[in-house]
């Protein structure tokens, strides 16, 4: 008979819980505020909202217009540009082409400056003489345990 009760107030527990949540939990839910419009948007209020919708259309209208005449310009100067580029083409077509200057009429250009004669840096020595030996950078690298990007550069900015 125990048994009996304990199942009935569970049942009875259950059932009002049920209820409970069937009945009040939709009470707090959130509305949809477009649903239902407000009772204070008067006719008044309405109104100036339209009036607001126009003025940014107009403003939006003349801005595309002013982006359109920018857009339009620009596209007659680029017109300008290519076709003043194509005349430049044709000119350069047209011309004849330099003649090559012959060595007797010029003198030789001159031989490079040779650089300073400054000893190689000692730091480096190492590397240069490993390099002087036929070696590659990756080579030198691995054997002095130096990154190889190092090891180039190094090597390329060696004089």
């Amino acid at each position: 008979m125990p048994q009996d009760r304990t199942t009935l107030w569970l049942l009875v527990a259950v059932g009002t819980l049920t209820i409970i949540y069937a009945v009040i939990r939709p009470m707090f839910r959130r509305k949809d505020p477009l649903q239902k419009p407000p009772a204070y948007a008067s006719l008044s209020r309405q109104r100036a909202v339209e009036r607001e919708m126009q003025n940014v259309l107009v403003e939006l209208a003349e801005m595309a217009r002013q982006i359109t005449a920018q857009l339009d310009s620009r596209a007659t100067k680029l017109e300008l540009l290519i076709k003043d580029a194509d005349q430049r083409i044709a000119q350069l077509k047209e011309s004849p082409a330099p003649a090559a200057p012959s060595p007797l009429q010029e003198n030789p250009p001159a031989p490079p400056e040779p650089m300073d004669a400054s000893p190689p840096d000692p730091r480096y020595a190492e590397i240069y003489a490993m390099a002087d030996q036929g070696r590659s950078a990756r080579e030198i690298a691995e054997q002095l345990n130096r990154p190889s990007g190092e090891v180039e550069l190094i090597l390329a900015l060696r004089r």
